[in-house]
This record gives C-alpha cells, structure tokens and sequence, in this order.
C-alpha cells in the first residue's frame, strides 16, 4: 500500500523574466499557489501520528520555513535566480523541502488561475 498527501499553501510574489521576449519579461506579480506531495508506504503506529503518514502540520511546519523568501517577496533577488519561471521556482522550493521533509516526491506551482509545472526530481 502507499498513500500519497498533499498540503497547499499560497504566497504572493512579484518575478521577472529577463529573457521573455514578451509581457513576463516586465516586473509582475501572481498570487501563487503551490502544492506539496509526499509519499510513504508506512504509517506511524506508535504516538502522534499514529495512524498516520505524516501529519499535515508537520508538512506545514517545513513550507513555513520557506515562506518569509516567497511571500511577498522580489523572486529574482529573494531566491537568487536571474529568471525564476514557474519550473526553477518549484526546483527551488523541492530542494529546500527535502533537506527536512522525509517522502518528498513532488512540488507543484501555480503561477495562474490556468498555469501550472510539477517538480518530480
């Protein structure tokens, strides 16, 4: 058996892409809203979490570790990248999740209503 969870979690950020030969290349901003999947076929059957793969708050404990370089933040400066499209944006916020986060296997970012990339390393 495995589960795969998923916690939500949104920002507000402005961005620029430097390179866009179109309307991104000029400083916007999204209300962004990106999605954590962590996967696992074991569940804890001792404590808190029995029962449990993880729990939610524990998922949402690391996404606030995160937070204060995304919300209301300048991606280009804030995350250090010259170009945050949605796909090195979703790479960025992976990588700093699985330093704490056990059975990550997926980030996914919404920069619209209608647009979205998943990071599956």
């Amino acid at each position: 058996m495995t589960w795969t969870l998923r916690k939500t979690f949104r920002f507000e950020a402005s961005h620029q892409l430097p390179h866009h030969t179109g309307k991104c290349r000029n400083l916007h901003g999204h209300s962004w809203v990106g999605q954590v999947y962590v996967r696992g076929s074991t569940l804890h059957q001792t404590g808190s979490q029995t029962g449990m793969l993880v729990d939610y708050g524990v998922i949402g404990d690391a996404i606030d570790t995160i937070l204060p370089q995304l919300d209301h933040r300048h991606l280009n400066e804030s995350l250090d990248l010259e170009t945050p499209t949605s796909e090195l944006v979703a790479v960025w916020i992976y990588k700093q999740l699985a330093l704490t986060l056990e059975g990550l296997v997926a980030v996914e970012i919404e920069e619209t209503c209608t647009t979205s990339c998943r990071y599956e390393p």
